[in-house]
């Protein structure tokens, strides 16, 4: 009989013991969901070639557990930048709408940063977009383009996103004028001194207000080498780009 009530005792302590602690542990912390990702395309990516060309982006960011979206340019990036930015208005006031989300996060490649900055800057964008990382963007032009220009009768034949894209080019002006940087968006910019086609690759940065990162790839991985188009792909520069999503400093993994 005593055996019997010193099990119960202590069978009724172990409870009690497994109920305060229960009690006293704090509440897990809750992680923020992550927000829609919208890869802008650049130059000549309009769809359904975007929706290819940037698979391997968009599967890297889905394994991480984002929602990714790819936005192609209005008419494969030769229309005005304004009517891309309108578009892409639309495209990602559709994410917000599916998913929930209030804010999404833009990474524009070459021509989709100047995209993602007019969208931001002209079109609400500013309260739309938590995070905008630009990839190779050629946000103060590149010769490339005035050299274009040159060559295609003095106006690059017509074509408003060669025209846009050279330095010193009305848009160009228009788009820079004054803050960088538009609102609370965090701003990070990935560069290469390999990059063929922004000359110079300087042009991929913006000035900083307290909200912006500019990160040339060799200056932390001096031997990598990734040009304008493999930008885009290159496993170091994603690594970069999931600190910029995480609003962390950048470290890229080399």
């Amino acid at each position: 009989m005593r055996r019997r009530f010193v099990a119960a005792l202590m069978g009724a302590v172990t409870l009690l013991g497994a109920v305060t602690a229960t009690a006293a542990a704090p509440a897990e912390a809750q992680t923020p969901p992550k927000d829609p990702v919208v890869i802008v395309g650049g130059f000549l990516t309009g769809q359904p070639i975007a929706g290819i060309f940037y698979t391997g982006l968009a599967d890297r960011l889905r394994a991480d557990g984002y929602q990714a979206y790819i936005f192609g340019p209005v008419d494969f990036g030769l229309a005005d930048i304004r009517t891309s930015a309108a578009a892409l208005n639309q495209f990602v006031d559709g994410v917000r709408a599916s998913t929930g989300a209030q804010k999404v996060d833009l990474i524009g490649h070459s021509q989709g940063g100047l995209t993602s900055r007019y969208y931001i800057k002209n079109l609400g964008g500013a309260s739309e977009v938590d995070s905008m990382i630009s990839l190779a963007s050629l946000h103060y032009g590149t010769s490339v383009a005035n050299l274009g220009a040159f060559l295609l009768l003095g106006n690059c034949a017509g074509i408003a996103g060669c025209e846009q894209m050279r330095i010193g080019s009305s848009f160009l002006n228009e788009l820079n004028a004054g803050d960088d940087t538009i609102g609370n968006v965090a701003y990070t910019n990935f560069a290469t001194i390999w990059d063929e086609l922004v000359i110079p690759y300087t042009s991929g940065f913006l000035r900083n207000d307290g909200n912006n990162t500019n990160v040339t790839v060799q200056a932390q991985c001096p031997f990598r080498y990734v040009e304008h188009v493999g930008i885009a792909f290159d496993a170091t520069v994603y690594s970069g780009i999931v600190d910029a999503l995480r609003h962390e400093p950048i470290r890229l993994s080399c």
